[in-house]
């Protein structure tokens, strides 16, 4: 029979062995959870890059960055109509993920986010008059596109995962950098491809800006459809522009419809006159459905042939152009800060 005295003096016994068991526990602790050896490793995940695994916000649909770009708030006009709130975080993904190829070089979505960002502060002081109850909408003729997180992957595929997680390293890294010009955020318009140059906004748009600069541009071949040849039959391209210019002449031999083509450095017509009528290229463009405003133009019995260079309308940053600049090396800061001329980046 054990006596109740026994018992005690077995207690510091007991404890003893029961702290070293305890050492020895926490001691093993971390070796049972490191990987296992050579050959048991578990399977990696299939996307290619060097990323962590998607995090609970991720799978979600939510967008994980955090920040100055989700302490802001604005209303969006979508496309379908409805105005919804969203942070500007939530939106700057959406933005960049309907503008640039996701494929595209992480500084060059690094340098559409900042301008993306850029552009939509600048705007949201007057989307109150051009959106009432909105700041900006999803429209990209008029302010930017935009897609849901939802629709982005939809398009994507079996790359959704690994795509998304790009663009959110894109805009988490660039946290609330904007392109300031007199320390103000600039009017960070871009667009697709150009013929080796950009444009001068005083000559597509009759307006000086001085961060709005014609600069080289580095893109070329590797730009699917950079260069388009578009033929218009003559009946078709004479309906079209009487229904514009009923004024225009169009008589005598085709070749003479034609004249006064002249373009500026970037090479962008910058006026032609056409049956008799002159007009900028840019409304040429946008009368006969054309990539760009660089383009020839010449007129037979048959019809009228374009032969068109690059895509959009050349102001600002070229989107390809900057994806060629990553591809060199360059740092989204030194993009855009090429092509808006005298602009920096900076935090707001």
């Amino acid at each position: 029979m054990v006596t109740r005295e026994k018992r005690r003096a077995a207690w510091p016994v007991r404890a003893a062995g029961m702290g070293l068991a305890m050492v020895v526990f926490l001691f093993l602790l971390p070796l049972l959870l490191l990987p296992g050896r050579e050959g048991e490793e578990e399977p990696l995940p299939t996307a290619t890059l060097p990323v962590a695994e998607p995090s609970a916000a991720a799978v979600e649909g939510v967008s994980p960055v955090e920040g100055w770009d989700e302490s802001q708030r604005l209303r969006l006009l979508t496309v379908e109509g409805t105005v919804e709130e969203l942070s500007l975080g939530d939106y700057l993904w959406g933005v960049t993920a309907a503008e640039m190829p996701a494929s595209f070089e992480l500084e060059a979505l690094k340098a559409q986010t900042v301008a993306a960002r850029t552009y939509c502060l600048y705007q949201r002081e007057g989307g109150g008059e051009k959106h009432p109850g909105a700041d900006v909408c999803g429209d990209y003729t008029c302010c930017q596109a935009y897609l849901t997180r939802e629709q982005a992957e939809a398009g994507w595929g079996v790359d959704a995962w690994r795509y998304g997680e790009k663009i959110s390293q894109a805009v988490a890294e660039t946290d609330g950098l904007v392109c300031l010009y007199g320390g103000e955020p600039i009017d960070a318009v871009f667009f697709s491809s150009a013929a080796g140059r950009t444009a001068d906004a005083l000559a597509v748009w009759g307006t000086e800006v001085p961060y709005l600069k014609g600069v080289e541009s580095p893109e070329g071949e590797e730009v699917p459809g950079w260069q388009t040849v578009v033929t218009i039959p003559r009946g078709e391209f004479a309906e079209t522009l009487l229904a514009a210019y009923p004024q225009a002449e169009l008589g005598g031999e085709a070749g003479g419809w034609i004249q006064g083509l002249t373009a500026d450095e970037a090479g962008m017509v910058t006026s032609i006159r056409i049956g008799g009528v002159e007009m900028s290229g840019g409304q040429a463009r946008s009368l006969f459905g054309l990539r760009s405003a660089h383009f020839t133009a010449e007129a037979a019995e048959e019809g009228v042939t374009f032969r068109v260079t690059g895509y959009g309308h050349g102001v600002g940053m070229s989107q390809y152009g900057a994806n060629a600049m990553a591809g060199e090396g360059k740092s989204f800061q030194e993009i855009l800060e090429w092509y808006y001329s005298g602009a920096k980046v900076g935090e707001m």
